[in-house]
């Protein structure tokens, strides 16, 4: 098998095939909209850390700036015309890697965190780094379509709609709570490979989903501190 996997990926045509002089894999990395993705990752992977010691506030912010990061390596590679098409692949491949950390490990972890572990939540986070895997991978073949749509909803609506329901917490009960989140994550997974078709969202959501984020960090960040 391990023979197989090492030819196909020798027989891959990369962009700079044919050329003895084949880029550098941290040359990649000095380039902004690139360094902005690897800033979303280190939060997302920060939110994974504080999911694990069971700090959810903290890992909520850290999972909705990673989204932000995620929102804005876009705006920051569309704001470089001179980017080389080897830049734009890597960075198109760089951004469907971490988007399966951040908006589909990241709420699975926070999922079996909060459920202390319990074998009933793995279906549940199973579902939603599953569905992010088929998203993902579809996406990255068919993208969007000539009028401007694309197939379900975008794997990083799941931090959104987790930082959300967060925000009941402290009025249910914990069990009721979990059950809660549970019930959202796999309605999100559903949501995601869902054969419907979405608008790609306008330039006005980024300021949106912004402000809605230095929100949400601000009221974490107060129940932070009165923890």
């Amino acid at each position: 098998m391990d023979d197989i996997d090492s030819e196909l990926r020798e027989s891959r045509v990369g962009p700079e095939s044919g050329d003895s002089q084949m880029p550098v894999i941290l040359s990649f990395v000095v380039d902004w909209a690139n360094i902005v993705t690897l800033l979303g990752l280190c939060s997302g992977v920060l939110g994974i850390f504080f999911a694990l010691e069971q700090n959810y506030p903290a890992a909520i912010i850290a999972m909705l700036w990673a989204v932000i990061f995620d929102w804005y390596d876009g705006v920051v590679a569309r704001a470089m015309p001179g980017r080389s098409e080897a830049y734009k692949s890597i960075g198109a491949h760089m951004d469907s890697l971490v988007d399966l950390v951040t908006s589909a490990v990241g709420p699975a972890i926070l999922l079996l965190s909060i459920s202390d572990f319990s074998a009933w939540a793995y279906p549940g986070a199973l579902a939603i780094i599953m569905a992010g895997v088929l998203r993902l991978a579809y996406f990255d073949v068919f993208g969007v379509d000539s009028n401007g749509t694309y197939a379900g909803i975008t794997i990083d609506n799941s931090p959104i709609v987790v930082s959300m329901v967060f925000f009941l917490e402290s009025f249910l009960s914990h069990n009721a709570f979990v059950a809660t989140l549970y019930v959202a994550i796999v309605v999100m997974a559903f949501l995601h490979v869902a054969p419907f078709r979405t608008r790609k969202v306008g330039r006005i959501w980024y300021y949106v989903f912004t402000v809605y984020a230095v929100m949400a960090t601000g009221g974490y960040s107060y129940i932070l501190w009165t923890q």
